[in-house]
């Protein structure tokens, strides 16, 4: 399958896109996961209801929302181009957006897994003198391994299909922005566009089946390690 100089551009910033939005959204999810299912405090309910909005707001709504904060004369943007930082319309607000899309599929897959964890064995290393940090790192994180990586296979397969909050925000500019979403939706619009089309589709497919083998795999060898330890 041949591609032409325009797919290559679609198909690269795709997986650099999802690849910095998982990465970068990745830590923050471990942490938020962790408090919402480790915590009780006044606001739990509203933080998760925080977290899951992008899930229920049409994807358009959350771009633009992004727009609004993020753009150059939004308080945020407006405070970040101070420094030389702007997202509206460049690759970099394209995985902001990507990333928050995927943020509440990958607190969600890491939270149901930390609260498999029976606590009793966090109370265990308590009691032989290890810290809040030490309990986490030794005893909680590997226990967790295979629900961070499914929530980092959810995160960047999420990356890889947004399109609505994505196109709001940073529009469809080729070589720039063109994922491969806006890309696909890009060659249907124009006459002769289809077999272009089709082939974005087909890779799509491709990487993403492939994220799945690679996770299930990796998944399966952190179970074994912990089934040795």
């Amino acid at each position: 399958m041949t591609l032409r100089p325009e797919e290559w551009a679609a198909l690269m910033l795709s997986l650099k896109v999802s690849g910095v939005a998982m990465l970068l959204s990745l830590p923050v999810a471990i942490y938020v996961a962790w408090v919402l299912a480790r915590r009780e405090f006044p606001g739990k309910a509203l933080l998760s209801a925080v977290v899951h909005l992008p899930l229920i707001l049409p994807p358009v709504v959350t771009g633009y929302l992004l727009l609004l904060t993020f753009g150059r004369n939004g308080a945020v943007g407006g405070f970040l181009e101070s420094f030389g930082i702007v997202l509206a319309f460049r690759w970099t607000g394209a995985a902001l957006a990507a990333g928050i899309m995927g943020f509440p599929l990958m607190v969600r897959a890491i939270r149901l897994s930390i609260e498999a964890v029976d606590p009793r064995l966090e109370e265990a290393a308590a009691t032989l003198g290890a810290g809040r940090i030490t309990r986490f790192y030794c005893v909680t994180l590997p226990l967790i391994a295979p629900g961070i990586l499914a929530g980092a296979v959810l995160g960047f397969a999420k990356a890889m299909g947004e399109f609505g909050a994505t196109i709001t925000f940073v529009a469809n500019i080729p070589g720039q922005t063109q994922t491969l979403p806006s890309a696909i939706y890009a060659f249907l619009q124009v006459p002769g566009g289809e077999s272009s089309a089709v082939r974005l589709v087909v890779l799509s497919l491709i990487v993403a089946l492939g994220a799945v083998l690679i996770s299930e795999w990796l998944a399966r060898k952190v179970a074994q390690r912990i089934g040795q330890g």
